[in-house]
């Protein structure tokens, strides 16, 4: 428990960088008797083991809330915008609602109750460390089913990202739906 808090949320993001597919936050609420073992920076972590801590933070967390922005919502209010956005929408998707929320970074959202924005927090607080697990692991299940439906860009493996592979793949088809037409190198050649 944080001073004078009894109810805290952890939230981080993942998939500001990506080329394709939405940005994911998550906001979680430890119980403070229960926390997971091994609780880290979900980049930290190899992925059958952030699969083991996601069902293990769900089965304990007091409360734990997913929001998303999508490709298109990047595209029309811009990353950072849409960031603070998904981050709204995973506060309030939690079924309880916290007294303080920590967010990981310098750029908290604007929230009805206390937000204050730690650097580094997925590596040093609990509860954002948790969050940083859900996203990423909710955010490559998202993607790995785009890839059923977009076969052709390999999605499930690169989750969006820019490589070689997946530049190749959108020089070839061209982009589909989710790719952020707003991001190089989709921008310059392409449009919504």
């Amino acid at each position: 428990m944080t001073a004078g808090h009894a109810l805290v949320a952890g939230v981080d993001e993942v998939g500001r960088g990506p080329l394709a597919g939405p940005v994911v936050a998550a906001a979680v609420i430890l119980d403070w008797r229960t926390i997971p073992h091994g609780l880290a920076d979900s980049k930290e972590l190899a992925a059958p083991r952030r699969e083991e801590l996601f069902a293990t933070i769900l089965a304990s967390a007091l409360g734990v809330g997913v929001g998303s922005a999508s490709a298109a919502e990047i595209d029309a209010i811009n990353i950072r915008q849409a960031t603070l956005l998904a981050m709204r929408r995973a506060v309030a998707a939690l079924p309880l609602r916290p007294d303080l929320v920590l967010v990981d970074g310098n750029d908290p959202p604007l929230l009805a109750c206390s937000c204050e924005a730690i650097i580094q927090g997925d590596g040093l607080v609990c509860s954002i460390s948790a969050a940083s697990i859900v996203a990423k692991v909710t955010r490559d299940r998202m993607m790995a089913r785009l890839a059923t439906h977009y076969p052709a860009y390999g999605f499930a493996g690169h989750v969006g990202y820019g490589t070689p592979q997946h530049r190749a793949a959108i020089a070839l088809h061209g982009p589909c739906p989710e790719h952020r037409f707003s991001f190089a190198p989709i921008k310059s050649t392409w449009q919504r």
